[in-house]
């Protein structure tokens, strides 16, 4: 019998970022046309702009909160500023999308200036509207310190793709 093989453990996103969970709630993370899928490549040059990110549920009285790092930063041998911080939205209506949430971190885009960075959206339930608010810092966020804090709980979804810097040489070495 085969047994299916989460990609968040094979990429270490659970272990390194998360706690196993299962997911519960759509999320579709979608940059230009392209959508996001575990361990798929994104150059820099095509992850400027922040994503769309459309999230399902049933019920609009639910909230959300996306949170998107990257756990190699500064580099995947060296990750002394894990996690860094990209993007922070709370508040999100279920069966809607970012744009309807409130931004608490600006989006950054990613950057990687040596090796091959996972950069990882993680979906959590809020137990409430405007229960959970910004770090003071980008570096050295804490996702499940984080979830504890507002009591989110585990993740509802998440998903994580990897990009390198744009010339793409020195992609393995960190």
């Amino acid at each position: 019998m085969r047994r299916d093989i989460n990609p968040l453990v094979v990429g270490r996103v659970v272990g390194d970022v998360l706690d196993p969970f299962v997911r519960s709630i759509e999320l579709r993370v979608t940059y230009n046309t392209r959508e996001v899928t575990n361990g798929c490549e994104f150059r820099p040059s095509q992850i400027i702009n922040q994503p769309r990110v459309d999230i399902g549920g049933q019920d609009l009285r639910t909230f959300f909160t996306l949170v998107m790092v990257d756990p190699d930063a500064p580099s995947p041998s060296n990750p002394t500023l894990r996690e860094y911080l990209h993007w922070l939205v709370t508040d999100i209506p279920a069966t809607t999308g970012v744009s309807f949430g409130q931004e608490m971190v600006c989006y950054e885009s990613p950057h990687p200036t040596m090796g091959i960075h996972r950069f990882a959206f993680i979906l959590f339930q809020q137990l409430g509207r405007h229960t959970v608010y910004a770090p003071g810092w980008r570096h050295n966020f804490n996702t499940r310190d984080f979830a504890e804090l507002y009591n989110l709980g585990l993740p509802v979804a998440a998903v994580y793709f990897n990009c390198q810097r744009e010339s793409g040489s020195g992609g393995r070495r960190a």
